[in-house]
C-alpha cells in the first residue's frame, strides 16, 4: 500500500511538474530531481519483493487514470477578464513601469469541476449594491481597519493579517495530514481524507473563480479613491487610500474564504469542529516580518474562519460580504463533493448507504 500511494503521488506530481507552463526551466528541473529523489526514498522504505511490484503497478494506473481525466480540461485558458471603467468594476492596480498587474491564473473559473456539476454551480448572491447603507459601512469598515497604515489596526491584528497571506491548500492539507496521524486513521481512510479535502477545494477554487470575473467587483483599493462615483452618500473619496496587502484580481468573492470554507468542511466530518489537542499551522506568507512566529495554534476551525473573516478585512483585499459569501461558496462546494464522492461501500457502515457484495 505505501508503495502504491508513493507512486501514484510521483505520477500525477511529475506529470504536472513536467507540463504546467510559465516555470523557469532550471526551476523545472530543480523540482524534478527533488520529486525524483523524495519517490526514491518513499520506496526505499518498502521491502523489495512481489508486494512492492505490485504496489507501484496500481499507483503507476491509479496516476495514469487520474492523469487521463484530465486531459483538456480547461486548464491555461484565455482570461474571462473584460474591462470595464464603470464605477463598481475592478481594474488591476500598475507596476513601477505603469503596466497592470493582471492575474497570473484567470483561466480558474473555466476548469472543469472534478465532482460538481459546472464551474459555475455555487454561483453567490454578489456584491452589495453600490448606494446600499450596507455598502457604505462595509467599505468605511475597511478603509478604517485596512489601511496601510492604519493607526485603528492593532500591532496583532497587522501580524494576522500578514500571517494569512500564506497557502491555504497548503495549510489544511498540513493540519489534515496531522490529525490523520494523531487518530491513527488508516492509509485508505487517509487518503479520502486528503481526496476529499483537495476535490472540494479545487471545486470550490474554480466556482469562486469563476464568480469573481463574473462579478468583476473592484477592491477597496479600487472602490476608496473613486467613492465620489458610487453614487452613495456615506461614502467619503480618499485619493491616496492603499491597503495594507493587495491582489491581483476582482474582489468578490474571497478565494482564501472559499478555500477555508470548503476544507475546513471536511475536516469537520472527519475530526469535528476542535479536534481533541487543537491543530497547528504554519504559515509561508512572504509578509510576514523578522521575528513574526510562523507557527500559530487553534482549537477549532470555526474559530480560524471566524479570525480568516476579519484578516482579509485588515488587510485591506475584502469587505465583510465577500468573505462571508466566500466561506458559505467553499462550504456549499464541500457539502457537494461529500454527499457525491468518495462513500464508503462494503463493509463500512452508512447511515445512508448499505452497499451488498
Amino acid at each position: 500500500m505505501d508503495a502504491a500511494v508513493a507512486a501514484a503521488s510521483y505520477g500525477v506530481l511529475h506529470d504536472i511538474l513536467s507540463t504546467v507552463p510559465n516555470v523557469p526551466d532550471a526551476t523545472r528541473t530543480t523540482m524534478l530531481a527533488t520529486l525524483d529523489t523524495q519517490y526514491a526514498a518513499a520506496l526505499a522504505a518498502v521491502p523489495d519483493g512481489r508486494a512492492e511490484t505490485k504496489g507501484v503497478a496500481a499507483g503507476q494506473a491509479a496516476a495514469a487514470a487520474m492523469i487521463a481525466a484530465r486531459e483538456d480540461d480547461g486548464r491555461f485558458g484565455p482570461s474571462p477578464w473584460v474591462p470595464s471603467t464603470a464605477p463598481g468594476h475592478w481594474a488591476p492596480q500598475l507596476n513601477a513601469a505603469g503596466q497592470p498587474i493582471l492575474d497570473p491564473t484567470p483561466w480558474v473559473g473555466g476548469v472543469d469541476p472534478f465532482v460538481a456539476r459546472s464551474s459555475s454551480q455555487f454561483r453567490t448572491q454578489g456584491p452589495l449594491s453600490l448606494t446600499s447603507a450596507q455598502y457604505a459601512a462595509e467599505v468605511n469598515e475597511v478603509k478604517t481597519l485596512g489601511a496601510i497604515n492604519s493607526p485603528a489596526r492593532s500591532a496583532t491584528q497587522t501580524y494576522i493579517a500578514r500571517w494569512w497571506q500564506s497557502t491555504p491548500s497548503r495549510s489544511w492539507n498540513e493540519v489534515g495530514r496531522t490529525l490523520s496521524e494523531r487518530y491513527g486513521l488508516s492509509a485508505l481512510d487517509t487518503a479520502r481524507l486528503l481526496a476529499l479535502q483537495d476535490f472540494s477545494g479545487a471545486d470550490a477554487s474554480i466556482n469562486c473563480w469563476n464568480d469573481k470575473y463574473y462579478w468583476d467587483f473592484w477592491r477597496p483599493w479600487n472602490a476608496i479613491p473613486r467613492a465620489a462615483e458610487d453614487g452613495n452618500p456615506g461614502t467619503e473619496p480618499d485619493p491616496a487610500w492603499l491597503p495594507l496587502i493587495s491582489a491581483p484580481y476582482p474582489e468578490h468573492p474571497s478565494g482564501h474564504m472559499c478555500l477555508d470554507g470548503s476544507h475546513t468542511r471536511i475536516l469537520r466530518m472527519f475530526f469535528g469542529d476542535a479536534p481533541v489537542g487543537g491543530f497547528s499551522i504554519t504559515s509561508v506568507s512572504t509578509f510576514l516580518q523578522p521575528g513574526d512566529p510562523a507557527v500559530r495554534t487553534f482549537t477549532s476551525f470555526s474559530q480560524v474562519l471566524d479570525e480568516i473573516v476579519e484578516a482579509r478585512i485588515w488587510a485591506g483585499l475584502h469587505y465583510r460580504n465577500a468573505d462571508l459569501q466566500g466561506r458559505a461558496l467553499g462550504t456549499s462546494a464541500a457539502t457537494y463533493v461529500a454527499s457525491h464522492a468518495l462513500q464508503p461501500v462494503g463493509h463500512h457502515h452508512h447511515r445512508h448507504h448499505h452497499h451488498h457484495h
